[in-house]
């Protein structure tokens, strides 16, 4: 009776007991929220997670949100519908955040950013850490465009705007650049005329011996960097780095330039390969690989909306003979631009800044040809190969008009037309005979690689390609 008369004074109705330490609410209500609050927490994680169904990242979240799925099924309803519909909803986010996490790690993308990344790692094992383990270190050219060539087609993966794809694809990205940047950083060190002879200085030897030390950090570097370690973190690898460069500058080699140079040339190298060794974090500050508002990417974007009202433009005039208009002053100051614009080690950005490079350099080209062919004065003593092959480029800078305003897809009927023309051109400056003219034989070559280049833009335009 008393605890019925408190609830009246204070105006609120008596329920047995059962909810006086819940302020009204339902216990199984309570608990709902307080597994909620928790699958929150999971969401986020679930949202930003970047890799495979195999990492114990993966099984740990999975075995969490496993676990919040029992204590919703576990709530007691009371049988009442208020309750049953909330757990019924909370069972679904839970439910839910299990399909998005099972959906981003088997993603045929992320598969894909995968079996790229694989790839690396053998190429890298057998072009750098193999012949490193058995005192080869001369580095192949085809490795090196291999490692490019992986570059390109990573850029080229799908992500369709997922988060969790476009960190995976930027994790790959990165550190496939790093060791590009360190692999050709090596290269240009097997042209230096070093070591120097211990007989130049008392510190030679020390530094030599340091010299030796860092190559050995540099392949441990890339092999960090794809994953190939044995265990060694890159924070270890970056202590014994520092060290290195307190032991060269606790070296005296004053008094002889030569010495203290070479030295110079050691510690750059050291910090070379530091700048790589901050990859561990990489990739989870969300401006790096969601570049949406990356300022950068809207600096190049401003510059192809210019390029494009400037091709639209050009192309848009019948004749060959009405080149009033001349926008290559500002387009030559739109790749000025564009070079200065910084990737800030970005690779996506690289790429970015790439394609319009492209992009302009080809509304250029197409530009420098008609003029060539307005300007062209054909007289009697032409070589016969000469005239042939400007009729080819005559055709080529038609094709080249409908390849600039082209804006399909390669599945496009169109575009298997472009593509069959610009062949076609190619096989009939194949059959142009020089008839030993050099002149001949020079202006083939250059029509041969513009039609191919008219090719590789063509290409470029219809790659899909995606911040």
């Amino acid at each position: 009776m008393a605890v019925r008369w408190l609830c009246s004074l204070f105006g609120k109705p008596f329920d047995g007991g059962k909810r006086m330490e819940t302020g009204g609410q339902h216990p199984g209500l309570q608990r709902l929220q307080e597994v909620q609050r928790e699958v929150q927490g999971l969401g986020k994680q679930v949202g930003s997670f970047s890799g495979l169904q195999s990492d114990r990242e993966y099984r740990r979240l999975e075995r969490e949100l496993t676990r919040q799925l029992l204590e919703v099924d576990a709530v007691d309803t009371e049988g009442k519908a208020e309750v049953q519909q909330a757990r019924k909803r909370a069972a679904q986010e839970v439910e839910g955040l299990l399909r998005l996490l099972e959906e981003n790690s088997a993603h045929p993308s992320r598969l894909a950013i995968e079996g790229l990344s694989q790839e690396a790692q053998r190429l890298v094992e057998a072009g750098v850490l193999e012949p490193q383990r058995a005192g080869a270190g001369e580095i192949s050219d085809e490795l090196v465009e291999s490692l490019q060539d992986l570059v390109l087609r990573l850029t080229q993966v799908k992500t369709g705007g997922r988060v969790p794809l476009r960190k995976a694809r930027y994790r790959a990205l990165t550190r496939v650049c790093a060791v590009q940047d360190v692999i050709e950083g090596r290269t240009r060190r097997q042209t230096l005329p070093l070591p120097l002879s211990e007989d130049t200085h008392a510190a030679v030897q020390r530094i030599n011996m340091v010299m030796a030390r860092v190559s050995q950090a540099r392949s441990e570097l890339i092999a960090l960097l794809m994953g190939l370690g044995d265990g060694d973190s890159c924070a270890h690898l970056a202590r014994v780095l520092t060290e290195l460069l307190v032991e060269l500058d606790a070296l005296d080699v004053s008094g002889n330039a030569a010495v203290r140079n070479y030295r110079k040339q050691v510690v750059e190298e050291i910090h070379g390969l530091l700048k790589h060794l901050d990859l561990e974090g990489e990739g989870d500050d969300t401006c790096r690989y969601d570049l949406a508002q990356n300022d950068s990417i809207q600096q190049i974007e401003v510059l192809r909306g210019r390029v494009a009202q400037l091709r639209r433009q050009l192309i848009s005039q019948d004749s060959p003979g009405e080149l009033g208009f001349k926008p290559k002053a500002e387009l030559q100051g739109f790749l000025t631009q564009l070079d200065e614009v910084s990737t800030a080690r970005n690779p996506c950005i690289r790429e970015a800044r790439r394609r319009a490079v492209l992009e302009v350099q080809a509304v250029i080209t197409y530009i420098d040809l008609r003029e060539a062919l307005v300007r062209r004065l054909p007289t009697a003593e032409e070589h016969p190969s000469q005239r042939a092959v400007w009729q080819v480029l005559a055709s080529l800078s038609e094709l080249q008009g409908q390849v600039l305003s082209f804006d399909g897809k390669r599945a496009d009927k169109s575009y298997m037309v472009l593509e069959e023309m610009l062949t076609k051109q190619l096989l009939a400056l194949d059959a142009v005979d020089p008839q030993g003219d050099e002149m001949s034989k020079v202006a083939r070559k250059q029509a041969v690689k513009f039609a191919q280049n008219i090719l590789g833009y063509l290409d470029m335009k219809t790659d899909e390609w995606e911040y």
